[in-house]
């Protein structure tokens, strides 16, 4: 009989596992926990982002309307010389006194009469030597009943004679609320219009106003007129002026939310 006892098959120890074992056990298990919590902080996370970024559009629009200038403004003057620079200077200032005497009788007042250059200078010869003295004196004039400006200059060019300066006419609307009011909601419309054409080719609809920004308005230029066609109308009784029309703009920039 062997020394060896045999041990029954219903009988057999376990076999233990090592520390190794278990610590590999261990970290798969928090690998595991690990991923799924990055998996659920990052969906939850595109959701967010997804949900707080609404698609927006950004469109300019614009819109003109016309208005009729109330408002001349113009500069005129007196230029003269003589032989030297304390004559030429009193006489200028005589000149210039009438002319203002002048513009004062025909519709133009004081806060609106300003001067805006004055200049003393000699003249000389081809060899350098000064043979006369020059002086010139210019008024910016602004005029709010049109009507009456041809009827002023005429009268100021004739009572400040040959030496009269004339160096343009600008038009411009002094109130120009109503005029705005009418272009922005122009712009506006024109900016919706835009908007809702560009979104309906993308497959989707303009929703609300994110943002307005109201840029700055434009008007037309005014007229200017040499003073070759102002010396020439002065002839006649009174200064043909037109005053025309005069072009408000106004450019928005809109931005929308599209609907999701």
């Amino acid at each position: 009989m062997s020394s060896h006892e045999s041990t029954a098959p219903g009988n057999e120890t376990p076999r233990r596992r090592g520390p190794g074992a278990v610590t590999r056990m261990v970290f798969v298990i928090l690998l595991v926990i690990v991923i799924a919590a990055v998996a659920f902080v990052g969906e939850t996370l595109g959701h967010s982002r997804s949900s707080g970024a609404a698609a927006t559009i950004t469109v300019t629009g614009s819109g003109t309307v016309e208005g009729t200038p109330d408002t001349v403004s113009f500069q005129i003057g007196v230029q003269t010389t003589a032989g030297s620079a304390a004559a030429a200077l009193r006489q200028n200032n005589a000149k210039t006194a009438s002319l203002e005497q002048s513009l004062l009788k025909n519709g133009v007042t004081k806060k609106n009469m300003q001067t805006s250059d004055l200049n003393i200078y000699d003249n000389t010869n081809s060899s350098g030597q000064v043979v006369s003295f020059s002086v010139s004196d210019q008024l910016n004039v602004t005029m709010h009943d049109i009507a009456k400006a041809g009827t002023a200059i005429d009268a100021a060019a004739s009572s400040a004679g040959n030496g009269v300066q004339f160096s343009g006419v600008t038009f411009s609307i002094s109130n120009q609320s109503k005029y705005l009011a009418r272009a922005r909601a122009k712009a506006m419309a024109n900016a919706r219009t835009e908007a809702s054409q560009i979104a309906k080719g993308g497959g989707t609809r303009v929703g609300s106003i994110v943002k307005v920004v109201d840029q700055e308005n434009t008007g037309g230029t005014g007229i200017v007129l040499p003073f070759t066609e102002f010396a020439s109308a002065a002839a006649t009784k009174s200064v043909p002026v037109q005053s025309g029309s005069q072009s408000i703009s106004v450019q928005v920039q809109v931005i929308y939310q599209l609907a999701s």
